[in-house]
């Protein structure tokens, strides 16, 4: 449908747009009198947020999957790892100062984009979700029962993040997963409990910086030198703090 665009597509365009003629060209995604849903959070998500927000956008709802994060660190996110805490970054600041309240929309899943008769999207049709933590430690969600409602957008910016990697890899491979459902590896080495397999980036630590992707597949790539051959002369990578993230 018309209106509805990758997150990337949408900021690409603004940054090209107004780094070559302040915007004068029109060559981007106008966001201006829109009605917006961005769909995802992170990083992505609030760009697309306070982009919209200086466009001169009409209203704006962030949904987000994931349940509200906790003001406090939970006991099963303890030091050294990222605090998993709940933050408002300058686009949801923006959303604040200029809507009177935060954007986001927590456990909300997005079911069907809806048409307008003429090939134009006019809305979201949504549920919403419980999360719930198994005896193995990983999520699982559920729907819950009557809480269909439709959002009307005439814009839809698709930033949606990265809950895990694809279980189907695991299951026929038989890969080992981590509480959080990643492959299970330890960093330095990348070796999974399938003699062989290799994981690095983020199906192995989750969801962070692309710098940590390249770092750890690197980091791989030496490993599995090292396997083959029995040693290796690529190099090291240069970052060593397993436990960092973004």
């Amino acid at each position: 449908l018309k209106g509805v665009h990758f997150a990337m597509e949408f900021l690409t365009e603004n940054t090209r747009s107004l780094l070559n003629s302040n915007l004068e060209d029109g060559n981007y995604i106008s966001a201006k009198g829109k009605k917006v849903v961005v769909i995802g959070g992170g990083d992505t998500g609030t760009d697309c947020i306070a982009t919209s927000i200086r466009h001169g956008c009409k209203s704006m709802i962030n949904f987000e999957l994931m349940a509200q994060p906790p003001e406090k660190r939970s006991p099963d996110n303890p030091w050294p790892e990222w605090p998993l805490i709940m933050r408002t970054d300058y686009g949801h600041e923006e959303s604040i100062k200029k809507f009177g309240a935060d954007p986001r929309a927590y456990g909300i899943l997005s079911k069907e984009f809806l048409d307008d008769g003429e090939g134009n999207v006019k809305g979201i049709k949504a549920v919403l979700v419980k999360w719930s933590k198994g005896e193995d430690g990983r999520l699982s969600m559920t729907e819950v029962e009557g809480s269909e409602q439709v959002y009307e957008a005439d814009l839809v910016l698709l930033a949606m993040g990265f809950t895990g990697p694809e279980i189907y890899v695991a299951e026929d491979a038989n890969i080992d997963l981590d509480q959080r459902g990643n492959y299970l590896a330890e960093y330095g080495e990348y070796a999974t409990s399938v003699p062989g397999i290799y994981t690095a980036g983020d199906c192995r630590r989750g969801q962070s910086l692309v710098v940590w992707g390249i770092n750890e597949g690197r980091g791989a790539a030496r490993a599995i030198d090292q396997f083959l051959t029995g040693e290796s002369l690529l190099p090291a990578p240069m970052m060593t703090m397993g436990t960092a993230t973004g």
